[in-house]
């Protein structure tokens, strides 16, 4: 019985050989890649920004006994997957908030899944660890956060701004019955997965107060403080402020310096989304008055917390958000839970482990992806980049109103909203039916939003290698199709 045993082992062992392929089988498969990830960037100037196309049916379907070799899977997935709707890694991708795809982080990805290194728990992984945290304070550092701040790196600013409301849920003590009084308090502009971050953390029954904007979309702090008296008089309990550093629709900055000192003298918990726009604090402009940049970041050191994407304003591929909070107490007490199995990891630990920060355990080593480009570059090319893109955003801005078009407020940082007012007709109508020839047209990819019941453009320009040319061929497909239409 036992030799049977032993034989079917290694009868299995043997059956499962492939999946441990030897060097030499390893190095063609890396050639072949290679070839297919070389061929793919060098042509991406020429790849349209978007595919058309009717459906998937029949795409990708996995048969589950046939297999390919690696030149027909990747011959699968250009033609099936990659031909197929948004290419976000074009520099016509403006529309969104554009992701990036730096080779050298990809580089960081590819290390990080041969090595496969765990970065949730000190004990078992303490470099990577040790390199995240590292990432977390150098973030808290830039944002002008204390020393004893700390945060996690996440998968993007949903899971950070979740993060972030149940770490402020959890200093306040709140319990299940209380949440009905408690008020939140954000702009119809806030990200939407603000809102899934209230249900999902439970208190989907909290008083949500939508608070006034300026003519820039920007939150009123007046307006805020008014409706915060006006919660207090009928008993409500003011819980939070969520300011927006860059929102989605338009880009605006809210006045986080107001907001911070409304939230201290109410002593409500000030937290920043600034997922889109955290990093433009790097760039040394001037907005359009001559001030400094940097002074439309100013309170956004006196927030409780806040998330911020490298995988945005760092030019990351997808899946890399931060979070960072000063009360890494309550942080620590609402994500921490130690199961009898991992009792081997509950020492003493020179450093905080991810997997206590956040509702993850098994964690990517995804700040790898960020390490090895600073380390490789510094930060002054992507200093440069940041403000490579604020300028042909205010170079957009001014040539589509040029050519006619109703322009939305003069652009914070990278992203601005348009439409054109034809003298007959349904302006709605004109416009979608204009980014419908954009995306049928492939070359650029332009995506829209609703403002006041109202259609409007928007671009957004973060890729890094969207650049002068890319910005000029938009504008000359737009300048075609209003020679058509006009």
């Amino acid at each position: 019985m036992e030799n049977q045993l032993k034989l079917h082992i290694k009868e299995l062992e043997s059956a499962a050989a492939p999946l441990s392929p030897d060097r030499n089988v390893r190095e063609a498969m890396d050639h072949v890649m290679q070839d297919f990830a070389q061929d793919f960037l060098d042509g991406l100037t020429n790849r349209k920004a978007y595919f058309s196309f009717d459906s998937m049916h029949g795409k990708l379907e996995h048969p589950e006994k046939e297999t390919l070799d690696l030149p027909g899977i990747l011959r699968q997935l250009d033609q099936e997957m990659l031909n197929q709707g948004l290419n976000p890694a074009s520099g016509g991708h403006l529309g969104y908030i554009p992701g990036g795809g730096l080779y050298a982080g990809a580089l960081g990805d590819y290390l990080a899944a041969v090595c496969n290194q765990y970065a949730g728990i000190y004990y078992s992984g303490p470099g990577a660890v040790k390199l995240e945290n590292e990432l977390i304070r150098w973030l808290c550092r830039l944002m002008g956060f204390p020393a004893t701040a700390h945060g996690n790196l996440t998968s993007g600013g949903s899971i950070a701004n979740l993060i972030a409301f149940t770490t402020a849920r959890e200093a306040r003590e709140l319990k299940a019955s209380e949440f009905h009084k408690q008020c939140i308090y954000l702009t119809s502009q806030v990200h939407h997965c603000v809102h899934k971050a209230i249900r999902i953390c439970g208190m989907r029954e909290a008083r949500t107060r939508f608070v006034a904007m300026d003519d820039r979309f920007r939150m009123d702090p007046v307006d805020l403080r008014k409706k915060i008296e006006e919660d207090l008089a009928l008993g409500f309990e003011p819980f939070i402020i969520i300011g927006s550093a860059g929102t989605t629709d338009t880009g605006a900055v809210d006045p986080l310096n107001e907001l911070a000192t409304v939230a201290e003298e109410y002593h409500l918990w000030f937290h920043v989304d600034a997922a889109y726009g955290g990093f433009f604090i790097l760039a040394e402009l001037e907005d359009e008055l001559g001030h400094p940049l940097k002074n439309k970041f100013l309170g956004i050191e006196r927030a409780d917390s806040l998330a911020i994407d490298p995988h945005k304003g760092l030019f990351l591929s997808y899946g890399l958000g931060a979070v960072l909070i000063k009360d890494t107490t309550s942080q620590y007490k609402a994500h921490y839970y130690r199961a009898a199995y991992m009792q081997d990891t509950v020492q003493a630990m020179e450093e905080l482990s991810a997997s206590d920060l956040s509702p993850e355990l098994t964690k990517h080593f995804r700040g790898l992806r960020l390490w090895i480009p600073l380390r490789l570059y510094g930060i002054e090319p992507f200093k440069a980049a940041l403000e490579e893109k604020i300028l042909l955003c205010r170079y957009f801005y001014e040539e589509i109103r040029k050519m006619g078009f109703e322009v939305g407020s003069y652009p914070d940082l990278s992203v601005c909203i348009y439409r054109y007012v034809p003298l007959q007709g349904d302006a709605d109508a004109f416009n979608a039916a204009l980014v419908e020839h954009v995306v049928q047209d492939g070359r650029m990819f332009v995506s829209s939003t609703t403002i006041h019941q109202q259609y409007w453009i928007r671009i957004a320009i973060l890729s890094f290698r969207t650049h002068l040319r890319e910005i000029d061929l938009y504008l000359e497909i737009i300048r075609e199709y209003m020679k058509e239409k006009i």
